[in-house]
């Protein structure tokens, strides 16, 4: 009884195990964009002689826990080249008895681009690898533990179109928290920044401009120009950012010709290192396969379609599958040869039927997703408006497509759209909300083209201060405070209006 009950447990442990593998096997392929997937899928092809493609054969389900269980069988075991040596062997004799082929079936590659059957069109824009990507190539040359490269990837995935860290670190190790499941101190998360921007280009990861000015200098060998530029910019930030050099010059006592040489090595530096890696604002200078379609037709409706790119039809080999169905059926009389080379057979099938389910589950998910997006935004993808994006956050996509926050998450990072009007991240259609004055809830995307839509018509050559940009704002219908105007300007890149000025 006492045996039995080990065996049960043993037995639940498998499962469980099991579970928690598929499981994993979702997560990854759901973060994938579609270019990774497809290199996924081919790779899977290559592994995996039991999983097929093609579109001669239909595609098999994943098999469902009754069908897909069939037990464990407990043999000996044997050295790893002499098990793979008769196993092939037993294999061999195992197929001929069933009255197969005596060869492995070959997996079929994907589709080519030349075939017709691709429903989309790549933009391309340039360098193929992202601003992304190539922070994290850098990833390899720091020491971190999975829990670090986790933490590290978020951070990367939060820079703005600049390559600024806009979000601190309480707001980073909550959406850690919430999101991945990632406990980590705001205390790791600065040191985790610490390590971003060391990478390159200079000034990655920076909280504010001043402190990505002073992380390009500091990379700078040690000279008088040096010191003179991170005095500035530390002691008369201010000064700076108005070109008030007779103050700085004052304040520092620099003569006529320092000050100017100091000036001029200042503004060789970049303001936007993230547009040295090739993106800015949601639109990579890379090869950009959408992993959606919309289309909005000149009535005003909107569909989409999942884009399926060059990932075939999936299905188990017939060959294995029957292998696999026969060990079940027959594993009472066969030998242990037999039954060692067959348990590889319906080993591999199984495997094949996890990774068919979890491509289905990825494009489902994809689907409910975006079409969650798409009801909520549905006047922006309409007219292509930017003032028309609702506040819109990861809870309120997560409840309309009836999942969990951390899916939605994964879904929205590093994928993109195809629509009329370009093509976006699907982050570009999230937006926090700003409470005006009268309690109002608004889109701070909204809320951002109105005031870029004032500072453009401006005359230069008497811009608007803050003061008058409210008083306007509020004219319009956005009864924000001076500082929110003053906040989204700096976010934007605007200078104040002496700046501005023609």
């Amino acid at each position: 009884m006492a045996q039995k009950l080990i065996q049960t447990q043993e037995q639940r442990q498998v499962q469980t195990q099991k579970l928690t593998q598929q499981q994993m096997l979702v997560v990854r392929l759901l973060e994938m964009p579609l270019t990774e997937l497809e290199q996924s899928v081919t790779a899977e092809l290559d592994d995996n002689p039991a999983l097929e493609s093609g579109t001669d054969e239909p595609a098999l389900e994943a098999a469902d826990d009754n069908t897909a269980d069939y037990g464990t069988e407990a043999d000996d075991d044997f050295d790893a080249a002499k098990e793979r040596e008769e196993r092939a062997s037993a294999l061999d004799d195992a197929l001929a008895g069933l009255g197969m082929d005596d060869e492995m079936p070959e997996a079929v590659a994907p589709r080519g681009a030349d075939d017709g059957t691709a429903d989309y069109e790549e933009t391309v824009y340039g360098d193929r690898t992202s601003f992304y990507d190539r922070l994290r190539e850098q990833m390899v040359d720091v020491d971190l533990t999975p829990e670090k490269r986790a933490v590290m990837e978020y951070l990367i995935g939060s820079l703005d179109g600049d390559g600024l860290l806009r979000k601190d670190a309480g707001t980073l190790s909550d959406e850690l928290a919430v999101y991945h499941n990632i406990n980590v101190s705001e205390a790791e998360i600065a040191d985790a920044v610490r390590t971003l921007q060391t990478f390159d280009p200079a000034g990655i990861g920076a909280r504010n401009l001043q402190e990505c000015l002073l992380l390009q200098i500091r990379r700078r060998p040690k000279s008088d120009t040096r010191r003179r530029m991170e005095d500035v910019i530390t002691k008369c930030y201010d000064e700076f950012m108005n070109k008030r050099w007779d103050k700085i010059s004052a304040q520092l006592g620099y003569d006529e010709a320092t000050a100017a040489a100091v000036n001029a090595e200042l503004l060789r530096l970049n303001p936007k290192p993230g547009s040295a890696l090739g993106e800015t604002e949601g639109r990579n200078l890379q090869q950009i396969t959408p992993d959606f379609i919309v289309d909005t037709a000149d009535d005003g409706t909107v569909t989409f379609t999942v884009n399926g790119g060059h990932v075939p039809e999936l299905y188990v080999s017939p060959s294995f599958a029957a292998m696999a169905d026969g060990y079940r059926k027959n594993k009472a009389s066969m030998n242990r040869r037999d039954k060692e080379a067959l348990l590889y057979a319906k080993e591999k099938v199984e495997r094949a039927r996890g990774f068919i389910d979890a491509v289905k589950q990825r494009r489902h998910t994809l689907y409910v997703t975006m079409k969650a997006i798409i009801d909520i935004q549905r006047k922006y993808f309409q007219d292509g408006d930017e003032g028309d994006l609702k506040p819109m956050i990861l809870k309120d996509v997560a409840e309309r497509a009836g999942l969990d926050i951390s899916t939605v998450s994964r879904v929205s990072n590093m994928k993109y759209a195809q629509t009329r009007w370009g093509t976006f991240r699907l982050r570009h259609f999230f937006s926090d909300s700003v409470k005006t004055g009268s309690g109002e809830e608004m889109s701070t995307r909204r809320v951002k083209a109105a005031l870029r839509d004032i500072i453009d018509k401006e005359d230069k050559s008497r811009p608007l201060s803050d003061d008058a940009i409210k008083d306007m704002m509020t004219a319009q219908g956005y009864p924000v405070a001076r500082r929110t105007i003053a906040k989204y300007r700096e976010q934007m890149g605007i200078p104040v209006a002496r700046l501005r000025k023609q």
